[in-house]
């Protein structure tokens, strides 16, 4: 059973900290609150040991130094991430140990999905840190975009990076194009001993054959045609850090000799060269072929493949794990608004149809799809009717469902009945079972079939969970319904008070549709020619009534 966390909130206002404290239990929570100068006594008082807390919120310290809190609080737990609220008066060049554990910075006008989005990336950092503490040697656990997930498959490879990153030993990582290999083979650099050395990739694929030994372990001045001075090769920029071989199926066989000579004795010559130079370096290799097909074929050296493969690590593919893709279209979306390029959202039609896609190009393709929206609908919602048509993978009778549900919130006022409206929107319980029985083996749907398993192989927050999924669903339903509350409630089947309590619990607004701007404008218009004909008429009232009043 997972052992229960709490989050500590430090803040010198008691109105501020109230407040705070009150939205952190609204998302179930169980807070510490305490200024930052009893912090300390505060926390020891409510934990048995400093593991059960899972985040630091850190926002108005008045009586103690930010970076000094910071330090104090890294000291009694190493893997205690921090989450900062507001400006903070920190150092532009902030140690690397300390800058690693703050996993979010968020506004003052704080809002609900940033605060749930740093709660949740400071649960995985503290999950993992402690994960990767059992195996002994902690490193810091980045989190990267491709890496997002619950399925079994992406939850078997963090395991498995967990537990081979702070060795020594070759890591073959095979996959398709675009599963995230690179991402992976950097991610285990980042947690080993060698991460303060450098990694250097190389594309083996990308390189003409005839550079690629000079690219590889250099070249002397003269050495060939072209060659007017020395120059320092991969595995020399990589010295005491991790060489990465991408695309190592692409190696032609003379230069999979020379490789397999370098592993084996740790030395190598420059091109054009006689001097020895001694290597220390971890070898990553990635491929998206068959090594042990073309070993049978005599495309591909056995005995290197042995010695790239002591520890490989598959990285499945997108439609291998369908039900990642609403967590990896949050993850993109979150990270394309993070870097000023624009929103977009999804409504529950568009993604169970992309749940449903094959996607060849896997999470690249997946983020491709994206910009191209967040171009074509900035800060939109993009519906079934708004994707390319090879993304549509609903039956006809879904999409002219869907299509007359937009159609019909479209013409109908906010006043007129929902029930009719509402009968002919698709729930998302039905797209959700449709996608799961006519996808197949091959392509799980949007939520894993009947007897599929939900829970991840090392548990799961269920408190969070289900207040993460009931806040989506919610949101989905008001953007499906444009906005309309009562249409909304419908779709939910829950009344209309409840759907409004929950908005005002998860800090909810729906969005104004332009029916209703439009009727706003026009009723602030007729109130202004209102006010002046009244003051037109009281200017020209008759002299002996204005004399008596």
């Amino acid at each position: 059973m997972a052992e229960e966390t709490k989050v500590l909130l430090i803040n010198d206002n008691d109105a501020t900290r109230h407040d705070l404290e009150t939205v952190l239990s609204f998302v179930g929570e169980q807070v510490v609150s305490a200024s930052s100068a009893n912090w300390h006594s505060t926390i020891t008082e409510a934990v048995s040991k400093p593991q059960q807390v899972c985040l630091a919120l850190i926002n108005d310290c008045q009586q103690l130094d930010t970076l000094q809190l910071l330090k104090d609080l890294h000291a009694w737990e190493p893997g205690l991430p921090f989450v900062l609220i507001g400006e903070q008066q920190l150092p532009e060049q902030l140690d690397a140990d300390l800058q690693s554990r703050i996993t979010a910075t968020l506004s003052e006008a704080l809002t609900h999905q940033p605060l749930l989005d740093a709660i949740h990336k400071s649960k995985l950092f503290h999950e993992h840190y402690n994960r990767l503490r059992d195996f002994g040697g902690v490193r810091d656990y980045n989190m990267f975009r491709s890496l997002v997930g619950r399925s079994d498959p992406i939850q078997r490879v963090r395991h498995m990076m967990g537990q081979v990153a702070n060795t020594e030993v070759s890591v073959l990582i095979t996959g398709e194009s675009g599963t995230g290999k690179e991402v992976v083979a950097r991610n285990l650099h980042l947690n080993s001993a060698r991460a303060d050395k450098p990694f250097v990739p190389i594309n083996c694929g990308a390189i003409p054959r005839e550079l690629l030994e000079s690219e590889l372990f250099g070249h002397e001045k003269g050495a060939f045609t072209g060659a007017i001075s020395s120059r320092v090769g991969r595995f020399e920029l990589a010295d005491g850090g991790t060489l990465f071989l991408d695309e190592i199926g692409d190696m032609p066989l003379t230069m999979q000799v020379k490789l397999l000579r370098v592993l084996q004795e740790r030395s190598f010559e420059r091109v054009g060269g006689v001097k020895t130079i001694q290597t220390d370096v971890r070898i990553l290799a990635a491929t998206h072929k068959d090594l042990e097909k073309m070993i049978d074929e005599g495309e591909f050296r056995q005995d290197l493949f042995y010695r790239i493969n002591v520890f490989p690590i598959e990285m499945p593919s997108l439609r291998e794990r369908a039900t990642d893709v609403p967590l990896l279209l949050n993850e993109l979306i979150t990270a394309m608004e993070a870097e000023g390029r624009g929103s977009v959202r999804f409504n529950s039609g568009a993604i169970a149809s992309l749940c449903r896609h094959n996607w060849p190009g896997n999470v690249r393709e997946l983020a491709n799809l994206v910009e191209r929206m967040a171009i074509l609908h900035p800060h939109g919602i993009v519906g079934l009717e708004d994707l390319p048509k090879k993304f549509l993978h609903l039956s006809d009778q879904e999409i002219n469902e869907a299509s007359l549900s937009a159609t019909s919130l479209s013409q109908n006022s906010p006043s007129e009945n929902s029930s009719t409206a509402a009968q002919s929107v698709v729930p998302i319980q039905g797209l959700s079972s449709s996608v799961s029985s006519s996808s197949g083996s091959g392509s799980p749907g949007f939520l894993p079939p009947d007897g599929g398993s939900l829970l991840p192989l090392h548990g799961l927050d269920l408190k969070e969970y289900l207040a993460n999924l009931e806040k989506d669903l919610i949101e989905q339903a008001l953007d499906d319904s444009g906005g309309v509350v009562a249409r909304a409630a419908d779709r939910l089947h829950i009344r209309r008070t409840t759907l409004v309590e929950k908005m005002r619990k998860y800090q909810l607004q729906r969005r104004q549709t332009e029916a209703e701007v439009g009727a706003e404008s026009e009723s602030k218009l007729e109130s202004e020619d209102q006010q002046k004909a009244d003051a037109a008429s009281s200017s020209h009232e008759d002299p002996d009534q204005a004399a008596s009043a």
